[in-house]
């Protein structure tokens, strides 16, 4: 069996330094993430291009590890991209109907997605309501973990390198995280 692939996709203003999107992409192997050309005014039709050329670039499947409204944006692919995902780590979904720079998110695809998601929500996500979460996990089929107070589970809510976050990734790619191999320099 082919390794899969880990596919960051962050969400609207992208998740920067700390993030734990960008530590995990820093930290390990085979993992790459898509940029968008905007990440302050997004198109739905601009950011669905980028993921879906991310996930046909190379051969081979996917585990997407999507934040925000990149889960959003998850939702929206194709049958091409989508047939290639192997697995799905959906944390944080937006509410493209709570924010007018969002709305060309909306509406967000209440179907059942073909392959094993994890959509991890807040009690109390400000971007966000838990019921609207559930009410997405149920019609994609994903299991749903429900954290209490954990914000918008980013930087700002104390969610730096998120050790569970990681073990639900490893729960979708088996071992297949392999640490980057870092050049050791000793002094002679």
């Amino acid at each position: 069996m082919t390794q899969a692939r880990i596919l960051i996709v962050p969400g609207w203003r992208n998740s920067g330094p700390g993030h734990w999107q960008s530590l995990w992409a820093e930290r390990f192997a085979g993992v790459e993430r898509v940029d968008q050309d905007d990440w302050i005014t997004p198109s739905r039709a601009a950011w669905v291009t980028s993921i879906t050329q991310a996930i046909l670039a190379r051969p081979g499947p996917v585990v997407v590890v999507a934040h925000s409204l990149g889960c959003i944006a998850t939702s929206h692919l194709p049958p091409e991209a989508v047939e290639r995902i192997q697995g799905a780590l959906l944390v944080a979904p937006a509410d493209p109907e709570r924010r007018a720079v969002l709305s060309d998110f909306a509406p967000v695809p209440y179907a059942r997605l073909p392959y094993r998601s994890v959509l991890v929500a807040s009690s109390n996500d400000p971007y966000c309501p838990v019921r609207l979460a559930g009410a997405y996990a149920r019609a994609w089929g994903s299991e749903l973990v429900r954290l209490q107070e954990a914000g918008h589970i980013n930087i700002a809510s104390g969610h730096g390198d998120w050790p569970l976050g990681l073990a639900l990734l490893q729960s979708l790619t088996g071992d297949g995280l392999q640490p980057l191999e870092r050049e050791v320099l000793t002094a002679v």
